[in-house]
């Protein structure tokens, strides 16, 4: 245990004034998490045989990845000139998907710590969170991570970051999350810097819930901020949204394991269970007050998350609908960005569309509920939500090309965003030119330094949401790093496309592209079931369609027997004879027989080029 830290505190209500409340921000791969795992070693609150690294990051799929997806709160002590402060801190994530996760973190902190690795400097993701924590008013401290790199360059960044928030290079502290070198000063900047929680510890009481968990035992664990008053174990609390009363069987905070308190005060940050089982009464950004003696007023909460991709979930087995039901619902808890709502498919049969806020969260969603709850799922291709005018005025919203009206279109408007993105000069055409290939506005360039510069671009959702970032990476040999915001609408030349197998519509392939691409997104869907479905005993026409228009067309020759085999020597009639046979043989199988689309192929097309190329 260093010499600095105390023992763990005994978590009954601490003053206001001896505790701070911050979190750390940075762009994805900085060093967030290494950097945590420091404090919680120098503080003492995990020992050196417990630690392991990515402390905070519970989940299998973080550790494989490497990348922080649940924000993580713990309490740590640390003593300066004779005090001891509790400092409670919130690691979170650092990629763009996982950005409403982020935001609730900066809602329940006073301060933030700005990290930027010392190798690679300012990135799209760290702008876009600093920008973030100025809207709520947060004291920043910049530090440079990873300064032990030989790679990296202190002074260079120290001054960009300088430049960016404001102040002297000389200000920006210098640390090795991996060494340790620097944490202990910048824990005395945080007791320095950030400022007390302020609060009337005399009012009723009103927490902010900020994050909540299920636990297959206890129920809901919820994660709160206590903003006024006090919450005390046995005390019956209400949801100020919901009006669902409970009573508190247990109080605590997070050290980093959870230890029960007799008590949260006034800008404590902790826990608390209630044995409810029901996840929807547990609402992210609802404030939690007294029963007996409520708030008039619910804190502001945080505004929705608005999904920004949608794509269908349906379980392979038909009968798993009710687990994966209820798997969403307990996602959907601990990812308040989540939405659902079920729907049918002619080919896939019962799942639900679901919303993300990006591909990164559609991937991490489908994972999590193939290992957390056991479930096989199909994925459809990601759409994006869309607006469509028919003929007699009335508005649709699509957000899955079956719902698209059928007759007249009048006009179509498709989500924009306002992308981000932060490269080494020498790479500013090529990402011009494929801005451009994906119908974007090139709106600004600013430069940061000698070298970088930051490119800001209007482009429609629906172009970035497949395999933009893939192409900006490789065309940029990983440099280059994207963040992007919602932006408004715009009309667009957009088609459905539709898929027909022996002309019957498959809905699952269908697509909404622009009106350029829509040749090419019907030959490439059209080869690729050529590869996948496997021959029958008739000849298949594979059909990309716009309304009536047929646009490109692929044929899966039938399995014929050798009927000749039979018929050696003689005249040339008894061989048309016997193959006219067939071929009426076939025209009548062709008449009742139905095309049967294996599962495999289903996932295979929905999964892209890869699948097919393994196949």
């Amino acid at each position: 245990m260093s010499p600095r830290a105390t023992n763990p505190l005994q978590p009954a209500s601490t003053e206001p004034a001896k505790i701070r409340n911050f979190c750390i921000i940075a762009h994805i791969d900085h060093g967030k998490s290494t950097l945590a795992d420091r404090m919680l070693q120098i503080t003492g609150i995990v020992d050196d045989r417990s630690m392991r690294a990515q402390y905070l990051d519970r989940m299998d799929i973080e550790r494989e990845r490497g990348i922080t997806i649940k924000s993580q709160a713990v309490r740590m002590p640390w003593e300066l000139n004779g005090e001891t402060f509790a400092l409670n801190m919130i690691d979170t994530p650092g990629h763009v998907d996982f950005t409403y996760e982020v935001s609730r973190s900066l809602a329940a902190c006073e301060g933030a710590i700005l990290l930027v690795d010392a190798a690679q400097g300012i990135e799209a993701q760290t702008l876009a969170n600093l920008y973030l924590a100025m809207e709520n008013d947060l004291t920043i401290i910049p530090v440079l991570n990873k300064i032990d790199l030989p790679a990296a360059d202190p002074d260079k960044y120290a001054k960009e970051l300088a430049d960016l928030i404001g102040g002297k290079p000389e200000d920006v502290l210098r640390v090795s999350g991996k060494t340790g070198m620097g944490v202990a000063e910048l824990l005395d900047l945080v007791v320095d810097k950030i400022p007390a929680p302020v609060g009337n510890a005399d009012a009723p009481a009103r927490a902010m819930i900020f994050d909540s968990v299920y636990d297959a035992y206890r129920g809901v664990i919820t994660y709160v901020r206590v903003i006024d008053g006090s919450l005390k174990p046995r005390q019956r609390i209400q949801m100020m949204s919901t009006k669902a009363a409970h009573e508190l069987i247990e109080i605590g905070v997070s050290s980093p394991e959870p230890i029960p308190s007799q008590g949260l005060g006034v800008g404590e940050v902790g826990y608390l269970i209630t044995g409810v089982k029901d996840v929807r009464q547990s609402k992210v950004g609802d404030t939690v007050t007294d029963f007996a003696k409520p708030a008039t007023e619910a804190l502001p909460g945080y505004t929705d998350p608005k999904a920004m991709v949608f794509s269908g979930l349906y379980p392979i087995d038909g009968s798993d609908y009710p687990v994966l039901r209820e798997a969403l619902d307990k996602l959907k808890l601990s990812d308040a960005s989540l939405n659902y709502e079920p729907e049918t498919s002619v080919a896939l049969g019962f799942g639900f569309r679901c919303g993300f806020l990006g591909l990164l969260h559609l991937e991490i969603i489908t994972e999590r509920l193939e290992r957390e709850f056991g479930l096989d799922l199909i994925a459809t291709a990601p759409s994006v939500p869309y607006e469509v005018t028919t003929e007699d005025k009335k508005t649709v919203t699509v957000t899955n090309p079956s719902e698209y009206p059928s007759g007249k279109i009048t006009r179509v408007s498709e989500p924009l965003v306002r992308a981000g993105i932060l490269t080494p000069k020498d790479y500013v055409g090529t990402i011009m030119e494929l801005c451009q290939s994906r119908r974007g506005n090139l709106l600004g360039m600013e430069y940061f330094g000698e070298d970088r510069v930051e490119m800001k671009y209007e482009i429609p959702l629906g172009e970035i949401v497949f395999d933009f970032f893939d192409h900006l990476k490789s065309r940029t040999q990983g440099y280059a790093s994207l963040d992007y915001e919602e932006a408004g609408e715009q009309d667009s030349d957009l088609v459905k496309v539709d898929i027909l197998l022996q002309g019957e519509q498959v809905d699952a392939f269908s697509a909404i592209v622009h009106k350029d691409k829509a040749y090419a997104y019907g030959l490439m869907m059209t080869e690729r079931l050529k590869k996948l479905i496997p021959r029958q005993q008739f000849e298949v026409p594979i059909q990309a369609a716009i309304g009536a228009r047929i646009i490109a067309r692929e044929t899966i020759s039938a399995i014929r027997k050798d009927v000749l085999a039979k018929c050696y020597g003689g005249d040339i009639t008894r061989k048309r004879k016997l193959l006219e046979k067939q071929k009426e043989g076939k025209k009548r199988m062709k008449m009742v027989g139905r095309v049967e689309v294996p599962q495999e192929a289903f996932i295979a097309a929905l999964q892209g080029d890869e699948e097919v190329k393994k196949k």
